[in-house]
């Protein structure tokens, strides 16, 4: 059995999206980047192997949708209940892969790991650079697990973690990634996947010297 996929993500509208990215960019910019950024992940779960793939989504769907995902509206108001009834509405009885839309940079190898980790264990843990988690993976999801957890604050993965082995749970890390928050983290995803829609995205609305650094960059990150 392998696992479903989720992934959990806002609208790309300009002002509801990536505001930590403004300045240095425009909201349409810092909406086009999330717009990217959402693509190249869906891309990714569109090529990964799965039962069921499901977008668990906050707004509307739009022309970055690729064919064979499902799309289910998120419940909830805080990010631990979204993703607690995300988990809750999208599970049919196999093991759920979650991941957000923030790391344009996954691969269909890291996803494939986590639902091979779920075989035998009963979560996966991907750590994020900023303090967060960028996938949590379970074997049987319990919404008691995420619900309480704090949310976008440095100690979240750490608590989160907490919260999975304080429950007893056999968890299998996956490796640390950089979720897009700031510019900085723009242009350190960018330059890991520089082939991507985030990348090309990136040097559109990044100017030859960047604000957020101050050096040139020649207009790639």
């Amino acid at each position: 059995m392998t696992a479903d996929l989720l992934v959990i993500a806002k609208e790309p509208v300009p002002g509801r999206v990536k505001t930590r990215l403004t300045p240095p960019y425009t909201p349409e910019q810092a909406a086009a980047l999330a717009e990217a950024s959402l693509e190249d992940t869906l891309s990714v779960v569109a090529r990964t192997h799965a039962c069921a793939r499901t977008l668990v989504l906050r707004g509307r769907p739009g022309p970055w949708l690729p064919p064979g995902i499902r799309v289910i509206p998120q419940r909830g108001d805080g990010l631990d209940e979204r993703l607690a009834y995300a988990y809750d509405d999208a599970y049919d009885g196999r093991p759920l892969v979650l991941i957000g839309m923030d790391t344009p940079q996954v691969t269909t190898g890291l996803l494939e790991r986590a639902a091979a980790a779920l075989r035998t264990r009963d979560a996966v843990f991907g750590p994020a650079a900023d303090g967060g988690f960028w996938l949590l993976g379970l074997a049987r999801p319990n919404a008691g697990l995420l619900r309480g957890v704090p949310m976008s604050r440095p100690d979240t993965g750490r608590v989160q973690l907490a919260r999975l082995r304080a429950a007893g749970l056999d968890v299998a890390p996956l490796p640390p990634l950089t979720d897009v928050d700031t510019a900085a983290d723009a242009a350190e995803v960018a330059a890991l996947a520089p082939h991507g829609r985030f990348a090309a995205a990136f040097r559109t609305v990044t100017p030859p010297v960047a604000a957020f650094t101050g050096t040139a960059t020649g207009g790639t990150a």
